[in-house]
């Protein structure tokens, strides 16, 4: 009997044992991985609290948090610097095994002198790093400085960006791109050489977007300076040209690079934005020579067209300042109600000769002959009718008679030489010695 008694307790022993080492490898299976395990003894709560108070102290902001311990519920009282230990509370005192819940009454702390000894300490720290780093820096900006000053004097020699250049704009931005590629180059030599050539792509992509911020907001400005280098290289107009362009015409004084300046025929300045410029009608009178005038003169329907025409093609071929070569030409343009038109165009050479000057002495001289030959001017006239339809007014036997035909004297020619272009020339000329830096015109460049 006493067999059979020991032999079932010892059973039992061997199965209860066996329920608590299955329960062990249960509860600690089922536990996160990573967690800080914890002593299990009657002072269980005494442990997590001790626990995570060494935690904390070993963690820079925590002094002044007091842990609390109630059947696996966690206390947290006092203040922290920021919010982001403030939120790390909660996690580092759920990994402590056997923490049931976080009561977490911890704010943030207004205490001055508490907020600032970490910006103190992170100064200092800054400042011995600086100290620290201070060889490798200077080595660093001597290599930048080192590398800008050799783009520098490469830039300012006239050989070869004046002779790859079209002209001197050109050729100054070719310098001002060699300065801009060795600048980067300093950059990238000093940063390799703190090994901190990973700032470089955060530069270069903010300096992208800074200019792709800038050029659209100074899109005008940059076409203009676009404009300005097509413009320079094409050369459509050459110093002291008479242009119209856009509407506004006059005398060439240079081209900067924003905008085209003109000198009016009344004097007056005239800027026009090189981007209006370049996409406007040029009309250049003066890549030419020879300039064409023509006028238009009003003849009584009653006369001798083919006389009319022969005599003021006559006296154009007598003008002295008329060129021969292309030749002056007249004939019949239109007719009207009480008048028949005649067209008269000459050719003058325009760098001796104004064409309003010229223009103006040819009317004169072609109306003078025309009413010595006896070919009137045209009048207005009118017709009346009457109440039962008949015409009133003078009958052909009733009419004025007609006045006689003045005799012909010959008219001497004024002086029409270009002498207001001349001054008009000379105030250009002028004003492009006095701002000759601004210019990107010059007699010598190829034109269009």
């Amino acid at each position: 009997m006493i067999r059979i008694l020991f032999a079932s307790l010892l059973a039992a022993s061997l199965f209860l044992s066996s329920i608590g080492v299955s329960a062990v490898a249960a509860q600690e299976g089922d536990q996160p991985s990573g967690t800080i395990s914890v002593s299990e003894d009657a002072t269980q709560d005494a442990a997590i609290a001790t626990r995570i108070r060494d935690i904390l102290s070993e963690l820079d902001g925590y002094e002044d948090i007091t842990v609390t311990v109630n059947s696996g519920i966690v206390t947290l009282r006092g203040t922290t610097l920021d919010a982001e230990s403030l939120d790390e509370l909660n996690g580092l005192a759920a990994r402590v095994e056997g923490v049931v819940a976080i009561r977490n009454e911890v704010s943030e702390t207004t205490d001055v002198a508490r907020r600032l000894n970490p910006a103190m300490e992170r100064f200092e720290k800054r400042m011995y790093d600086l100290i620290a780093w201070s060889p490798l820096l200077i080595i660093a900006f001597t290599a930048f400085l080192i590398v800008v000053f050799i783009g520098i004097v490469i830039a300012r020699m006239k050989q070869p960006w004046d002779r790859l250049a079209p002209n001197a704009f050109i050729a100054d931005i070719y310098r001002q791109v060699i300065r801009l590629a060795f600048v980067i180059a300093g950059i990238v030599v000093g940063l390799d050489i703190l090994n901190a050539t990973a700032l470089l792509s955060t530069i270069l992509g903010a300096a992208g977007i800074i200019g792709l911020a800038i050029g659209f907001a100074v899109r005008d400005t940059v076409e203009n300076f676009i404009a300005s280098i097509m413009l320079s290289i094409r050369q459509p107009f050459r110093p002291n040209d008479a242009v119209e362009i856009n509407g506004d015409e006059g005398k060439v004084i240079r081209l900067t690079s924003r905008a085209t300046i003109l000198l009016s025929y009344d004097g007056n300045h005239i800027r026009i934005p090189n981007a209006t410029v370049f996409k406007s009608r040029i009309v250049n009178y003066s890549m030419n020579d020879e300039r064409r005038f023509l006028f238009d003169i009003g003849i009584d329907p009653n006369a001798d067209m083919a006389l009319a025409a022969k005599t003021a093609l006559e006296t154009m071929t007598a003008l002295p300042f008329v060129l021969e070569t292309p030749a002056p030409d007249t004939w019949i343009d239109g007719i009207g109600d009480s008048t028949v038109t005649l067209r008269i165009v000459g050719w003058i050479n325009q760098r001796d000769t104004s064409l309003v000057a010229a223009r103006g002495e040819t009317i004169r001289q072609c109306m003078a002959a025309l009413t010595s030959a006896g070919i009137g001017m045209p009048e207005p006239t009118y017709r009346l009718i009457g109440a039962g339809g008949e015409g009133l007014g003078l009958t052909k036997d009733d009419s004025a008679p007609a006045a006689a035909a003045p005799t012909a004297t010959p008219e001497t020619a004024l002086d029409v030489q270009a002498h207001a272009d001349h001054e008009l020339e000379a105030i250009v000329e002028e004003e492009r010695r006095e701002k000759s830096d601004r210019d990107l015109l010059t007699h010598q460049a190829p034109t269009e």
